[in-house]
Formats: structure tokens, sequence, C-alpha cells
């Protein structure tokens, strides 16, 4: 239709002229209210980034003489970690003479890698750089999957408290 007939339209509908497909011949024009337009597609960009996962990547620093106990804690933020759906960058710091056994280091690593290997891999093999090994390891479910997840396991736990708190008042009332 010509352009003042739709713009004539428009206004009588107290809408705006929105050019939809300039190159396209004749040029394709649609009728909308473009602040609700805008403002709906803000909206959704948002939730996209609402729901977007950022990567990040934790540092476990160790000891090749680490004592067992402090392994199994370090072992277990690792494995939090990996769970989240977080890369790991595990770095051993050599001192002194430690520094002429890096084999004790990489045995630490392997060990360490097997320990967690049904939650993560190993992205980057252990390499000498200076006085530290380090190593990566990455989850094997990805970071948004973690998170839906974690909200589902959040939610289950919210509404077990809610029957639970439900349950206490009614066997109250059954013994009064």
């Amino acid at each position: 239709m010509p352009l003042a007939k739709a713009l004539e339209l428009a206004q009588e509908y107290d809408l705006d002229l929105v050019e939809v497909a300039a190159n396209a011949r004749p040029p394709v024009c649609k009728l909308m209210d473009y602040g609700k337009f805008k403002y709906e597609s803000a909206m959704k960009a948002r939730e996209a980034r609402k729901n977007q996962a950022h990567t990040v990547i934790k540092e476990m620093k160790l000891r090749p003489k680490i004592d067992p106990h402090d392994y199994d804690t370090k072992k277990g933020h690792v494995v939090r970690f990996l769970k989240q759906g977080d890369k790991v960058k595990i770095t051993i710091m050599f001192r002194g003479r430690e520094q002429s056994r890096p084999e004790l280091g990489y045995r630490l690593l392997q060990r360490l890698a097997e320990d967690v290997q049904d939650l993560g891999f190993v992205e980057s093999n252990p390499k000498q750089d200076g006085r530290n090994m380090i190593m990566v390891l990455g989850p094997h479910k990805k970071k948004t999957e973690a998170m839906a997840e974690a909200r589902e396991a959040q939610a289950a736990r919210k509404a077990e408290r809610q029957q639970q708190g439900n349950a206490a008042p009614a066997e109250e009332r059954a013994e009064a």
C-alpha cells in the first residue's frame, strides 16, 4: 500500500509504522507499538544474559610433601569446583631441593586426576613452569547443566522443608 495510507492507518490505530525489511522490493513495514517491542527485546536479552554461564578457572595450590589430610581437603575443594562446572588449575609449588625432584609433583597430580576422573578430565597434562608444575582439569558437565542441577536440588530442599513445616502443626493439632 502507499506510504501515506500506511502512515494514516498507523495514526488511526495509535501504533508506529516500523520498517522491517528495507532491502526488499517493495520495502516491508509493520504496524506495532515500537516502545513495547524495544522493552520486550531488552527483557529477552536480559534473561539470556542471566542464564549465560561464565567460564571460571579456579586454582588450587599444593606442595609436593603434602599431608594426607591436607590432600583430602584440597581434593574436596577440587571436587566441589568440578561439580559446579568450573575448570580447575592445579599448581604444585616446588621450593629449594624439591625442584630437583619434579617426579614427586607429577605423581601427585596423576593421583589427583585419578581421584576425580568421574567428575572431570585432564585438559592439559602436567608441565613444569619454572618453580611450579601446572595441570588443568575440566568438568565433564557444562556450567549451565551444573547450574540447572543446583537449582533443582535447591527447589527440592525448599519443598521438603515446607512439607516438614506443614506436617509439624498438623501433628500438634492431632495431639491436642
